[in-house]
């Protein structure tokens, strides 16, 4: 493979030809201080001019055998390797009730309103997945140890929207923010939707949705205004999957293997793409960071594929590009073991997609220089069912990669379990950071020591010219240790933004 720059100008015309027009209209003069307003003008802005990460918010939920005991968390991480707390806690902002479950996050404002100098990113959004509740942090007064600005309580949710689950939290440019539900309001699927709150008090405004027709399920979402088109997932009944993973829920169609097509402007939804079989619980969606590229991809996490969508003669449509097979195993529920593609993320440049692997215990970098076409260049387990030392043995591995097991992990002495899951991508590409936890009781139903011994954080150096994925064995954040008992730490963020907070206009 012929090495590639960090810089935009290696990007085939294929994959994103409208780039150079995008930076341009951004351009910034010499002397000029890189953004005007909340976030960054364009992503090479972002790549060019972002600051290392120096912070890292966490949401850790209490194991499901605890949580009318405890409170869920968001935990402040130092990560900044020159401090004397580096990879340590340095605060947790506790919840005021039990049994939420955090989840996801997002800003009140990120790079969509990068034009507008009078907004802050001060305020993070955290619904909640059990108890529908949705609060408002401040971290603006003080980075390091957010606290409380507003809870939006379930019955106003409910009563305001008729949704519940709520998941992803987006900035909009209009200073709104958007958070995508899974669900109706009693948890049973057959709707969906989105919440639309005011960008200051945190009011909820109505539903951003028009017209009779939504999606059975909701889950993730990613807008794209100058195709003015919107994609969003699917994930299945919250009154399911709330109890664990039930093999036959999937026959009864009680998750998805839909994505969906809306339009921006009118708000009404277009177009619904089945992916089948191989599309099953799609789950991250994310557009091209490119503003102008009208294709991105979406993760099907029970499939354990990823797919391509993208316009054609005026229509969306979808395509598989990377398929990773079950194994056959024994000492396992079934024969055979998918991977779980539980989460994907897209390097600032468009370059490189990232996959996690959450039953198998592996992270993969794919290139995406041809978006039809990836090619894989890095790889690396940090964890998994399929380690030598559980009781579980691959028989068959089509991929050829693991004759029987694989070794476990241990860093500064800790044996880490489960599988990865949440990543996050520092803004030059170059550090990638991984949390292990998917839902608290997934987790407890396929990695039974994960809730008794806690989560963790690592960090993994990627090589950015040819690619490549190097476990830093000087980084653990061990969210074990927390005061109050073990964590199971889900969503990870940076304080500035970052590749899944940031959408560009």
């Amino acid at each position: 493979m012929v090495p590639h720059s960090r810089t935009f100008s290696d990007i085939r015309p294929s994959q994103v030809s409208d780039f150079f027009s995008v930076t341009n209209q951004f351009s910034v003069m010499p002397g000029d201080k890189c953004g005007k307003g909340p976030g960054y003008a364009s992503p090479e802005e972002a790549i060019r001019c972002g600051s290392r990460e120096t912070l890292m918010y966490a949401m850790c939920i209490v194991p499901p055998s605890q949580r009318h005991i405890r409170h869920d968390c968001m935990a402040t991480v130092d990560i900044d390797p020159t401090s004397p707390t580096y990879c340590q806690v340095i605060s947790r902002w506790r919840a005021p009730y039990k049994g939420d479950e955090l989840h996801h996050s997002g800003w009140n404002v990120c790079s969509s309103c990068h034009g507008d100098s009078k907004k802050s990113r001060n305020r993070l959004i955290l619904p909640c997945f059990n108890s529908d509740r949705i609060y408002v942090l401040d971290t603006g007064t003080d980075p390091r140890s957010p606290q409380l600005f507003r809870v939006i309580e379930p019955t106003d949710v409910h009563k305001k929207t008729g949704l519940g689950a709520p998941h992803t939290s987006h900035c909009l440019g209009t200073g709104q923010v958007m958070i995508s539900c899974i669900a109706d309001a009693n948890g049973n699927g057959g709707k969906s939707g989105f919440i639309l709150l005011d960008g200051k008090d945190f009011d909820i405004i109505g539903n951003w949705e028009k017209g009779p027709v939504t999606p059975k399920f909701g889950y993730d979402f990613w807008y794209q205004p100058r195709h003015n088109v919107m994609m969003s997932s699917g994930f299945g009944a919250p009154n399911v999957w709330r109890s664990g993973f039930v093999a036959d829920h999937v026959d009864q169609g009680l998750y998805s293997s839909s994505i969906h097509v809306w339009d921006w402007t009118t708000h009404t939804l277009q177009q619904s793409i089945d992916l089948g079989t191989d599309g099953l619980i799609p789950l991250e969606i994310r557009f091209l960071h490119n503003p102008a590229a009208a294709e991105g991809f979406v993760g099907a996490a029970l499939g354990s594929c990823v797919f391509r969508f993208f316009k054609k003669s005026g229509e969306w449509a979808a395509e598989k590009v990377i398929d990773i097979p079950a194994k056959k195993v024994e000492g396992w529920t079934q024969a055979e073991m998918p991977s779980l593609v539980t989460f994907i993320l897209l390097s600032l440049d468009d370059r490189f997609l990232y996959i996690s692997n959450w039953l198998h215990g592996d992270i993969r970098q794919y290139d995406i220089t041809d978006t039809s076409n990836p090619k894989l260049v890095g790889q690396l387990f940090v964890g998994g069912n399929l380690c030598k030392d559980r009781n579980i043995k691959v028989l068959e591995d089509p991929e050829g990669m693991i004759a029987t097991h694989t070794e476990p992990l241990y860093v500064k002495g800790l044996r880490i379990e489960g599988g990865p899951q949440m990543l996050q991508l520092s803004l030059d590409g170059k550090r990638l950071y991984v949390c292990n936890s998917l839902l608290s009781v997934w987790d407890q139903q396929f990695y039974p020591e994960l809730p008794k011994k806690g989560s963790t954080m690592l960090q993994i150096d990627v090589n950015t010219e040819m690619g490549g994925l190097t476990l830093n064995p000087n980084f653990l954040v061990d969210f074990g240790d927390d005061p109050d008992g073990p964590m199971l730490a889900h969503e990870i963020r940076y304080d500035g933004g970052d590749c899944t907070s940031d959408i560009w206009l």
